[in-house]
């Protein structure tokens, strides 16, 4: 089922027309979340987020765009999916209206909302083997856009090919400054001692909803030192352990990069705090 301005349909009645923004040039913002108990979580933080993304692209915001609304149609396609689950994973996508060239017409909006199973409603612990590579071919601006969630992807998907032609199971990505900014599908966190270490949005990287849960909550803990500030390439075989943060999957232990291992202890501790976060709501 997907839910597209309000219409509930079927997936193989759903189409778009060849002049939508979003398809023509990207023109659109888009937040993944994950569904617990028919509710999205962290959905204040993405509402925000969202509306933040919406203004910076000069996108009108409609006056029952409030997250009451928004949470109410995200709930009805859940309920409508018909085969329960332990969680759902949803897209819930904004574009500009069909109509100009570059320039658009007006700066009215639509949206579309599609949903998917998840298999568990928290998150879950992985020590399987996950290797990791830079992909350097094409480099990301440290700008404003870089750090939201449009349709303007095409980085993260020569990079994602990138790593499955190679075998690995996923890619850092770099910036213009050659600073290591995030991976194709989430949040860098690196560790080292006590500290643990990502990137500044300033660098371009994108502000995630489990990295500013994260840092929260390690700069509430007495246990380590929260620090935000570039990451050179060199640092990545210093770190004790390197971990990638996803609204999805949680916390994604990295095991190896080039010859060197890594520990994981620090993320699976960071991993039941999040999914103590979960549970309290």
């Amino acid at each position: 089922m997907v839910n597209i301005d309000g219409k509930i349909i079927q997936n193989s009645e759903a189409f778009i027309n060849l002049s939508n923004r979003g398809f023509a040039y990207g023109d659109a913002v888009f937040e993944t979340l994950k569904i617990i108990g028919n509710k999205p979580i962290f959905w204040e933080a993405h509402y925000f987020r969202l509306m933040a993304s919406m203004r910076i692209l000069r996108m009108d915001i409609p006056m029952h765009f409030t997250p009451e609304f928004l949470q109410s149609e995200i709930e009805t396609l859940v309920r409508s999916f018909g085969r329960p689950s332990p969680s759902y994973r949803v897209k819930l996508t904004v574009y500009r209206k069909a109509g100009g060239f570059y320039t658009p017409d007006s700066n009215a909006v639509g949206y579309a909302l599609t949903i998917s199973e998840l298999n568990s409603d928290i998150y879950q612990f992985s020590e399987d083997d996950y290797e990791i590579e830079l992909f350097k071919d094409y480099l990301i601006s440290p700008n404003l856009l870089s750090t939201l969630k449009t349709n303007n992807k095409a980085v993260n998907v020569v990079g994602s090919i990138f790593a499955k032609e190679n075998k690995y199971a996923n890619c850092l990505l770099l910036n213009t400054n050659k600073h290591v900014i995030e991976a194709l599908n989430g949040n860098l966190f690196l560790v080292q001692g006590n500290v643990i270490k990502t990137p500044p949005l300033s660098d371009g990287c994108l502000k995630g909803m489990v990295r500013e849960v994260l840092i929260d909550l390690v700069k509430s803990s007495s246990d380590f030192t929260l620090e935000e500030a570039s990451i050179s390439p060199f640092e990545l075989q210093k770190a004790d352990e390197i971990f990638i943060t996803n609204i999805i999957s949680g916390i994604i232990p990295v095991t190896t990069y080039r010859k060197k291992s890594y520990t994981l202890e620090v993320s699976k501790t960071l991993l039941n705090q999040l999914n103590t976060c979960l549970r309290l709501g």
